[in-house]
C-alpha cells in the first residue's frame, strides 16, 4: 500500500530528500502512522532512519531554514526540531535487549526490522518509507493494518516478552484500549495479568502520566477496568480498588462503590474535559470502606465520608506525583463539598446558596457537575427528579450571584483597614469584625458591597466602645 497522498506536508519530502542526500534509509513511524491512517490529529512526527538520526536531524534543520533549532540528545541518540505546529524526533534504528531488573534497555544500532520488532504494539509499528524511490510505501510486517480494521491491541512478539521487557507497556495497553475503544487481544491481556508484578520496577512518574491519559479518554471507566481485572490497580491505586465489592448483612446491601466510582468519571467526562474534575469525581467517594458502618435502623451509612476523602486527597496526590498546587486544592474542595447541594434540592435558601457560593468560590460550576454526576441510580425516574431539582438548585445560585457576587468573595473591608480606623493594634478583636461582616452578608443581613459593610462595621465598634478615627 502507499500512502504518498497522505504525507501532504512539505517537511516529509524534505526529510526524504535530505535523508537521500546523506545516503539514509529513513521513515516516519510509530504513532504518527497510527493516527495518520485514523484520521486522527497530532502534532508528534516521529522519523526512523538507518543510521545517524542526529545526523539526519541536523541536516534536515539547515534544510528547513536559519531560524529552526535542533535539541540533540546524545545520551540517547536522539533529536527533536519543534517546527511550526509540529514536534520532529529523529532516531536512528536500534534493536534493545533488556535486564530483568530495570527497564531500560541495551540498546544497539540496528534494520528498520529491529526498531519495528522493538515497538509495543502491532498498531505502532507501521512504518512509511520517505526515500524518493519508495515514497509512501507502507512496511507492516506484524499485521497492524489488520489490527485496526479489527479494534485489537496486540503485541508484535510474545507479550510475556514484550511486557517483562518494559512493563509500562502494559499501562499503555490499557491506554490505547481506552482512547480508541479497541479490544486487548487474549493472550495479550492474559500476559498483563501474568506480568502484573513487574509494574513496580516503573516510576510513579511514568505510571500516572499513562493513568492521566485513561482519565482523559473519551470513556474512561473502560480504561480502569482493564487495569483492575489485569491486577495492575491495586499496585498503585489501592484505595480505589478498595471501594470494590458489596456486603450484605441480611437483605441489605450497599451499592458496589468501585463501579458507582466510574459511573460518576464517565459522566463527568460527557460534560467536561478538565482533567482535575475527573480526578474529583474518582476520589469523591474514596474515604468510603473507612466510614462504613451498618446501622439496624437506616441500614449502611458512609457519614462524614466527604471530609475523610479530601484529607485523603493529598496523601494520594502526594504518592501519585500529582501536582501538589492548586489543582490539588480543587480536588480536595471539590471532594469536601460533593454532597452540599444535595440538601439544597429539597430546601433552597439564599442563605444555604450563598455560603455554598462563598465555600465553592471559582469551583462550584465544577462542583454542579460533579454532583449532576454523581447520580447514577437505574431508576431513570429518580435520576430526573434529582437533575430536576438541580436545576432549580442552579438558577437560585444564579440569582444570588447576580446580587450578591460571593463566587469570588473578599471581604469589602481589610484588617488593616480596621487597624486603622479604630487605631487599634492586630488583634483578635480585628479577626471578629470581619468575621461579623461576612456573616451577615452571608446571613443576608446586609448586602455585599463595602458602603454597606462599613455602616455595619461602625455599628458593631460602638458595641465593642471602638472610636473611630474620623
Amino acid at each position: 500500500m502507499n500512502y504518498s497522498s497522505s504525507l501532504v506536508h512539505p517537511v516529509f519530502k524534505q526529510v526524504g530528500e535530505v535523508a537521500d542526500q546523506l545516503k539514509l534509509e529513513t521513515y516516519v513511524v510509530g504513532g504518527y502512522v497510527r493516527d495518520l491512517l485514523l484520521k486522527r490529529p497530532t502534532n508528534d512526527i516521529d522519523f526512523v532512519c538507518v543510521g545517524s538520526g542526529i545526523t539526519l536531524a541536523q541536516a534536515v534543520a539547515d534544510k528547513l531554514g536559519d531560524n529552526v533549532a535542533v535539541h540533540v540528545y546524545k545520551n540517547f541518540g536522539t533529536a527533536h526540531i519543534p517546527y511550526h505546529e509540529f514536534n520532529l524526533e529523529f532516531v536512528g534504528a536500534r534493536k534493545e535487549s533488556y535486564r530483568g531488573d530495570s527497564r531500560k534497555p541495551i540498546v544497539e544500532d540496528g534494520t528498520l526490522q529491529d526498531d519495528q520488532l522493538r515497538r509495543d504494539f502491532t498498531i505502532n509499528a507501521l512504518a512509511i518509507s520517505l526515500n524518493k524511490q519508495s515514497f509512501g510505501e507502507l512496511i507492516d510486517p506484524f499485521d497492524g493494518i489488520k489490527d485496526m480494521k479489527g479494534k485489537m491491541i496486540r503485541t508484535p512478539v510474545d507479550p510475556v516478552v514484550t511486557f517483562s521487557d518494559d512493563p509500562l507497556r502494559m499501562m499503555r495497553a490499557a491506554r490505547f484500549a481506552s482512547q480508541l475503544n479497541y479490544d486487548i487481544e487474549p493472550d495479550t491481556f492474559s500476559a498483563m495479568t501474568s506480568q502484573a508484578e513487574r509494574l513496580k520496577i516503573v516510576s510513579q512518574e511514568r505510571i500516572t502520566d499513562e493513568l492521566n491519559k485513561i482519565i482523559l479518554s473519551p470513556v474512561p471507566s473502560y480504561g480502569f477496568k482493564l487495569l483492575f481485572h489485569s491486577g495492575l490497580l491495586k499496585l498503585f491505586f489501592p484505595e480505589l480498588v478498595l471501594l470494590h465489592g458489596v456486603e450484605y448483612i441480611g437483605n441489605r446491601a450497599h451499592k458496589d462503590n468501585f463501579f458507582h466510582t466510574l459511573q460518576v468519571l464517565d459522566n463527568a467526562a460527557k460534560v467536561s474535559n478538565d482533567l482535575w474534575l475527573r480526578w474529583a469525581a474518582i476520589l469523591h467517594d474514596i474515604a468510603k470502606p473507612q466510614t462504613k458502618r451498618y446501622d439496624q435502623d437506616h441500614g449502611w451509612t458512609f457519614h462524614g465520608h466527604e471530609d475523610k476523602g479530601a484529607r485523603m486527597v493529598p496523601g494520594i496526590f502526594r504518592r501519585m506525583k500529582l501536582p501538589m498546587n492548586e489543582k490539588m486544592l480543587k480536588v480536595q474542595k471539590l471532594v469536601r463539598l460533593h454532597l452540599r447541594p444535595i440538601p439544597l434540592a429539597k430546601e433552597v435558601t439564599d442563605s444555604a446558596i450563598r455560603r455554598l457560593l462563598f465555600d465553592a468560590g471559582e469551583d462550584i460550576d465544577d462542583l454542579m457537575k460533579l454532583c449532576r454526576a454523581d447520580i447514577t441510580s437505574k431508576n431513570m425516574i429518580k435520576v430526573d427528579k434529582f437533575l430536576k431539582n438541580f436545576d432549580l438548585v442552579e438558577k437560585k445560585m444564579a440569582e444570588v450571584e447576580e446580587k450578591d457576587h460571593l463566587r469570588n468573595f473578599q471581604p469589602p473591608i481589610t484588617g488593616d483597614e480596621i487597624i486603622k480606623l479604630f487605631n487599634i493594634p492586630p488583634s483578635p478583636v480585628v479577626g471578629e469584625i470581619k468575621d461579623r461582616i461576612k456573616e451577615a452578608i452571608l446571613e443576608g443581613e446586609i448586602p455585599n458591597n463595602r458602603d454597606e459593610a462599613i455602616e455595619f462595621m461602625r455599628t458593631i465598634a460602638r458595641e465593642k466602645g471602638l472610636v473611630a478615627n474620623d
